[in-house]
């Protein structure tokens, strides 16, 4: 391995299961990148509908615009703004896994819209107003650190060195090689070996630290390709239900969470950009996948 790790990608996901935005640099807010999965579809419930439910999710690009409001496009070229809601609106319950919490529901312009587009008259479109009302799993967090509405932690994190650790396994079981986009990161980093991931402790992204505090256990939507919105068959689940199953689950990639850098009071906790240092500094046994 030559040269010190750095930052290759950089993604966030306006609303929950959407496509991706790739942009050069991010801010870092202590419950996830600046503007990714502040919104997300739901069930009359709250409980969040993903690709795991309606694989074409992937195909709606959203937009965030700097006065909070989100600019939506349908798969046929239909857009809709919506903006953010307004201080003290009603909360509404919110699910995702087991975890609970309240949002707010877009106004009932963008509920429409968004039930025609899908085809489904039982689904809303949720904002989670307050950053600070969902909090981390306690096994795996500091007392009052929150997340956004990803599945469970402020950034997920991939090595390029994985991803073709794992493309090397399904070649050689005659499969095709997989973008990094099926497995819908925060961030990329090159220039590492093979899984050492899994036994990072503390890692510095440019000028922001976070802990590594669990890897992240895939379900099928790695099997969903992001550009077309189908299921692409049984990989690559199926290998790395052979290959890195822990704790029961199918392992790539690593959670992980932002440190409040000395001396920083507000929201924003560092920029990220693309080219930045990696570096670890600190290792220890493989991280638990549940």
């Amino acid at each position: 391995m030559e040269g010190m790790p750095e930052l290759r990608g950089l993604h966030r996901y306006p609303v929950k299961s959407m496509y991706r935005q790739s942009p050069s640099e991010a801010v870092v807010e202590p419950w996830g990148l600046r503007g990714d999965r502040r919104w997300m579809v739901a069930r009359p419930s709250g409980l969040a509908v993903t690709q795991r439910d309606l694989p074409a999710l992937a195909l709606f690009r959203a937009e965030p615009e700097e006065d909070g409001a989100l600019q939506l496009t349908a798969p046929d070229g239909r857009t809709l703004r919506v903006p953010a809601p307004e201080p003290g609106q009603p909360a509404t319950p919110a699910q995702v896994f087991r975890s609970h919490f309240t949002a707010t529901e877009a106004e009932e312009k963008a509920q429409r819209w968004l039930r025609e587009v899908l085809d489904d008259e039982e689904l809303r479109l949720l904002h989670l107003a307050d950053p600070l009302a969902r909090t981390i799993d306690p096994v795996f967090s500091e007392p009052g650190e929150t997340v956004s509405m990803a599945d469970g932690f402020p950034l997920l994190a991939v090595t390029s060195a994985s991803l073709a650790a794992l493309n090397d396994w399904l070649a050689a079981g005659g499969g095709e090689a997989l973008p990094v986009s099926r497995f819908r990161p925060n961030v990329v980093v090159d220039g590492t070996e093979a899984w050492e991931e899994d036994g990072w402790r503390r890692v510095r992204i440019g000028t922001v630290t976070f802990r590594a505090v669990k890897l992240c256990g895939r379900c099928v939507v790695t099997t969903t390709d992001q550009e077309s919105g189908e299921r692409r068959g049984a990989e690559p689940l199926r290998t790395l239900q052979k290959r890195r199953r822990f704790d029961q689950k199918a392992a790539f990639g690593v959670n992980l969470v932002p440190e409040r850098p000395d001396g920083v009071t507000g929201s924003a906790l560092g920029t990220l950009r693309l080219g930045d240092e990696v570096t670890v500094l600190a290792r220890g046994d493989r991280l638990p996948a549940a």
